[in-house]
């Protein structure tokens, strides 16, 4: 065979991360099935804070927000859906995604559920 004149370059390790380390944790067995009125996972997507017990493809860390006035908590993005329950304005919401229109997370220590995007600001603490 007859070799050709074009080198095969590699690829230059990537630079240390900025980053710290994260705890290690290891998927020992079956997820743990666990109710999505009340944990927030769903199939794609769950919170960070559940990586050790679910497997989702994508985790995300939660983002403290306060509703802006009294709103619904909605089983899913639609106005007709079935109520969980109520924010009262100045309540918190933990968002895990954020659409144009939607809010999807979890009332801490509550419901998970849908929250007009309209209806939700970020804390102050987070804010500042």
């Amino acid at each position: 065979m007859k070799s050709s004149d074009t080198s095969s370059t590699t690829t230059p390790p990537c630079p240390p991360s900025s980053t710290p380390p994260r705890n290690a944790f290891a998927l020992t067995g079956r997820s743990v099935a666990l109710d999505p009125r009340t944990y927030a996972v769903r199939p794609d997507l769950a919170d960070v804070r559940l990586a050790a017990q679910v497997f989702a493809p994508h985790y995300a860390q939660p983002i403290a927000m306060l509703a802006v006035r009294d709103t619904p908590i909605l089983a899913s993005a639609n106005p007709d859906a079935e109520i969980f329950a109520h924010l009262r304005s100045g309540d918190t919401f933990d968002v895990l995604e954020i659409t144009t229109t939607w809010c999807w997370g979890q009332q801490p220590g509550g419901v998970v559920g849908y929250v007009a995007r309209d209806a939700l600001d970020r804390a102050a603490e987070q804010a500042a």
